[in-house]
């Protein structure tokens, strides 16, 4: 039995389990044990001021209800799904067009040139996000920003704007950063999913006569369908989830405009030290995103199948 076990298939199969178990081991270890242990909390009552004999007391779904009762998690809603649809639409817009024009409007362009020209495009995806948010907050400052000089010599603005402090222009200036460093990733997945689109479609095309447009809805987005429902898809996850910038940026502020919900979630727990309730607010955003990933990825499905 234990020959015949080993021979043919089943010994290709183990071989391959032993292979994955690391990886199941380092994914285990650094994301289901802290995601279950962060369940568990969102039911306990865990303040770290207090006494220390009600920590890890069982509450039920006081925790949720606490979380719910105030203004605060509507806010942080509010400006993480504000943050994610304008930073994905200018995203797939601006991608989009530059993969358009680098794969063909700019054609004639030497091999070497347009190598140079992508490893420019890519060049704020592969900088820390800290960096980015660095970067963009000198650029913003008020008295000595890039932005406020350049619009005032411009003749744009007649006195220097406060970019991160002023409640209307704080998250538009969050949206923009985050639109900077994540355009080159979604662009160069549909610039990939462009290359691999043959040429024989758009030459009989072009024999029939069908224009720009036509083209462009019948050969171009049926081949980039695949492409664009995965780069949504993670755009919309890594923005969602979205912290560093947010808080080296504005840690929240003016008055919660910029706080979203992984900035609430860290200020909760690690500022008014109530784990329970940080651990609510973070189980709730986190089972959202599942189901919507869940409902994004059906809906493209059954459109596969129409």
């Amino acid at each position: 039995m234990v020959k015949k076990f080993w021979e043919g298939r089943n010994r290709h199969k183990l071989f391959y389990l032993l292979l994955l178990i690391p990886a199941f081991a380092i994914v285990g270890t650094c994301i289901l044990l802290p995601l279950v242990k962060s369940i568990l909390m969102s039911f306990q009552e865990y303040r770290m001021v207090g006494p220390v004999e009600t920590r890890g007391k069982w509450a039920g779904f006081a925790n949720f209800f606490a979380a719910a009762r105030g203004k605060e998690l509507s806010n942080a809603l509010y400006v993480t799904l504000n943050f994610v649809f304008f930073v994905v639409a200018l995203e797939f817009f601006f991608a989009l067009g530059t993969a358009l024009s680098l794969n063909g409007g700019i054609s004639g362009l030497k091999q070497g040139k347009k190598n140079v020209l992508q490893t420019l495009i890519l060049l704020p995806w592969v900088t820390p996000t800290v960096i980015c948010a660095l970067l963009w907050a000198w650029m913003f400052q008020p008295q000595y920003g890039v932005w406020n000089y350049v619009l005032l010599q411009w003749g744009l603005i007649q006195a220097p704007l406060a970019w991160l402090v002023d409640a209307s222009l704080a998250l538009p200036s969050v949206i923009v950063t985050a639109l900077w460093r994540d355009l080159p990733f979604m662009f160069l997945m549909l610039f990939a999913g462009l290359q691999t689109i043959p040429k024989e479609p758009y030459e009989a095309a072009l024999i029939d006569g069908a224009g720009t447009l036509r083209r462009f809805f019948s050969i171009t987005l049926p081949f980039l369908r695949n492409v664009i429902r995965t780069t949504l898809l993670m755009a919309i996850i890594t923005n969602f989830k979205q912290f560093p910038l947010f808080w080296t940026l504005t840690q929240g502020g003016p008055m919660d405009r910029t706080t979203n919900l992984s900035v609430l979630t860290y200020k909760k727990a690690f500022i008014n030290l109530d784990f329970g309730q940080a651990a609510a607010v973070a189980t709730v955003w986190v089972l959202g995103l599942v189901i919507f990933a869940l409902i994004y990825t059906r809906v493209f499905r059954s459109g596969e199948r129409e």
